[in-house]
């Protein structure tokens, strides 16, 4: 099955589950992220903001950790992999990042870019309106707050995921020259292997890994080379920011 036709299956049956769990609570749900890009590339994970009402009982809560469980082995490996939060309709309609009511009530902190790229159509719509009507616009000067979580995350994981760091990294310079942070991290290393040559081989050895085709000295490579590009990254990213 073709990863599309995977997250079109397990969409559907998150959808009919959920509305099964919490009923007229459901307001909202929205798939964002590599999923709801055109890309033929492998997705590692579904993003997901479930919109409710009104707060989450306890028992829903386990109502709901049961749920997931089921969707991770009916449904593998996507069904494990479901990465996103649930969030209250008053504070998805907020500009400042959210808290889930699930696990461990984390925030939202990439919460402006996630709004960039649902308001500009990256979203697929699996119950509820037209986010527009919940979801406010996102400016620059907060986006560019949320890039920097973005890179500081980059910093905490460069051994752990290499790969993911230097696709990531690709996508931050390309937002932040073109303040564009409506991309996917496969159409932003298109364009750095155009824009960025010399790091050609760490561009396509992180391809190679997502799509499960690397070799052990491919990822040595890579953990040698990734403190270099993250380096390179950053005087590009200073650069932008100041011109």
């Amino acid at each position: 099955m073709k990863i599309k036709e995977h997250v079109d299956v397990i969409s559907k049956a998150f959808v009919e589950g959920l509305r099964r769990i919490l009923g007229k609570k459901l307001h909202g749900l929205y798939i964002y992220g590599a999923a709801a890009f055109p890309d033929d590339v492998p997705t590692g994970d579904i993003d997901f903001h479930v919109i409710l009402t009104d707060p989450l009982t306890d028992e829903e809560r386990l109502h709901l950790e049961k749920f997931h469980d089921t969707l991770g082995r009916e449904f593998p490996p996507l069904g494990s992999e479901m990465d996103g939060y649930y969030i209250l309709l008053a504070d998805a309609r907020l500009t400042s990042p959210p808290r889930s009511e699930m696990w461990a009530r984390a925030t939202d902190n990439s919460w402006a870019l996630h709004r960039a790229h649902i308001r500009a159509g990256r979203v697929i719509v699996l119950h509820g309106p037209d986010p527009k009507e919940i979801y406010p616009p996102a400016a620059w000067p907060e986006i560019e707050q949320t890039l920097e979580w973005e890179l500081a995350y980059v910093l905490d994981h460069l051994d752990q995921y290499p790969d993911y760091c230097i696709l990531q990294l690709c996508r931050l310079i390309y937002s932040h020259q073109t303040r564009n942070v409506v991309v996917s991290k496969a159409q932003a290393a298109d364009w750095a292997s155009k824009a960025l040559p010399e790091w050609g081989r760490h561009i396509e050895l992180a391809r190679k890994s997502y799509a499960h085709q690397a070799t052990p000295e491919d990822r040595e490579f890579k953990l040698a080379e990734i403190r270099k590009f993250l380096e390179f990254a950053r005087m590009r990213i200073e650069h932008a920011r100041q011109e």
